[in-house]
């Protein structure tokens, strides 16, 4: 393109969006018209326009880059409005060769994806806030859940990590915010200071617990060289009863006095055991003598003669009595057979006076006369009723006649019994 006007000289350009003069000066074609953008005196024009071509190329690469990465969401609405604003200054103002407008175009034409982001985290920003809400609730319900229980360590441990998570949530309108944590903290609060008075007489309690078992522990090493087996081993065990009751007393503390403790325990109930372990030896020869008396008293069984029997075991009794203690783990056995025979004995006796007893003699007689008399009486009631041909009446005084023939032959068996 040539232009002759003031002798000046035009040098065609080796781009269609720009031109250098004779003079060197660089222009850049846009819709407002040209403007210059460089100057390139004495070189080449080539060159000139490559080199702001290049330029223009560079911009073209931002303006991709940035529609990119809007595009992909990777840059927040005010970030990315700030970025076209910069890159649109850049490019009204680039001294470059190129289609500038379109760059520009593209530039206007990200607005509205933009403003469509921008919308949408507003829309983003109230359901997050909502949800937000909602678990703020929820963690002040169950703030208030904890507060109200007697959870002391597993209620803390839920206390801290629901302040962790109110901690990771955004915040709320704060006249909304403040009234929710005001609620959760209220909860937090309520529980720290409950907490800490459970603790706190829980120490009395324990502190209290200490000076009841120190006296114990004192009470129990004191008995510890008793020979009174049977008061001291109650004793003992009263202590016992008392040391649990007191409930515990500091960990650390608790223990220590339970090992004085129980070592009192072990020093008096060693020393008892070895002294029964030694009476056992003794009562070794006793028990010799018992097992003969057993057998005597055991050969006394069935009983025959009650009297003779009786005699025998009087004497029995006596060498029983006599004989002395056996160790321990006979005991029982023996006062078991001994305890046997003896009822044995009792209840022979017992049955001589059953058989013998004149009232109850006396009362068997009445019973069989009594029957006897009736039982006439019915035969005669069963002949009349034959001879006038009643049936039911001949009926009646049959089935009561076969009752008391019944009655009666047990009647007769128990007085057959007394001798």
């Amino acid at each position: 393109m040539g232009d002759d006007q003031g002798g000046a000289v035009s040098v065609e350009p080796s781009n269609s969006w720009g031109r250098i003069d004779e003079q060197g000066t660089v222009y850049v074609t846009t819709r407002a018209g040209e403007r210059a953008v460089g100057q390139w005196p004495g070189g080449d024009p080539d060159e000139a326009i490559a080199l702001y071509t290049r330029r223009f190329e560079g911009l073209r690469v931002e303006v991709d880059l940035l529609d990119a990465r809007i595009k992909a969401g990777t840059l927040g609405p005010d970030e990315a409005a700030k970025a076209v604003s910069t890159l649109r200054q850049s490019v009204a103002d680039a001294h470059a060769v190129g289609d500038l407008d379109a760059l520009a175009d593209r530039l206007d034409a990200l607005e509205p994806e933009i403003a469509s982001a921008r919308e949408a985290r507003k829309v983003a920003r109230v359901q997050k806030t909502a949800e937000a809400q909602v678990a703020k609730s929820a963690i002040a319900d169950e703030a208030e859940g904890v507060a109200a229980g007697d959870d002391w360590r597993a209620g803390a441990d839920r206390l801290r990590e629901l302040l962790e998570q109110w901690k990771s949530l955004p915040r709320l309108d704060k006249r909304l915010d403040d009234e929710i944590w005001h609620r959760f903290s209220s909860a937090r609060t309520s529980y720290t200071r409950r907490r800490k008075a459970h603790f706190s007489e829980q120490s009395d309690r324990r502190e209290q617990a200490r000076v009841v078992k120190e006296s114990l522990v004192k009470e129990a090493e004191a008995l510890s060289t008793s020979t009174e087996w049977g008061p001291t081993a109650g004793a003992y065990r009263d202590l016992m009863q008392r040391w649990k009751a007191a409930g515990p007393a500091p960990r650390g503390v608790d223990a220590r006095l339970w090992k004085r403790f129980r070592a009192a325990q072990d020093v008096f109930f060693s020393a008892r055991d070895d002294s029964n372990a030694q009476l056992d030896l003794e009562y070794e020869a006793n028990a010799e003598v018992k097992a003969t008396i057993l057998a005597d008293a055991e050969a006394l069984l069935p009983v025959q003669d009650v009297e003779a029997t009786r005699t025998a075991w009087m004497r029995i009794a006596e060498r029983w009595d006599a004989a002395g203690k056996v160790p321990r783990a006979s005991m029982k056995e023996y006062e078991a057979r001994i305890r046997t025979v003896e009822e044995a004995i009792e209840a022979a006796g017992q049955q001589r006076w059953d058989n013998t007893n004149p009232e109850a003699r006396a009362r068997a007689d009445e019973t069989i006369t009594k029957l006897e008399k009736s039982l006439a009486a019915l035969q005669v009631q069963l002949d009349k009723a034959e001879g006038a041909g009643n049936e039911k009446a001949a009926r009646d005084a049959r089935e009561s006649i076969e009752a008391r023939e019944s009655w009666l032959e047990q009647a007769r068996r128990a007085l057959s019994d007394f001798s």
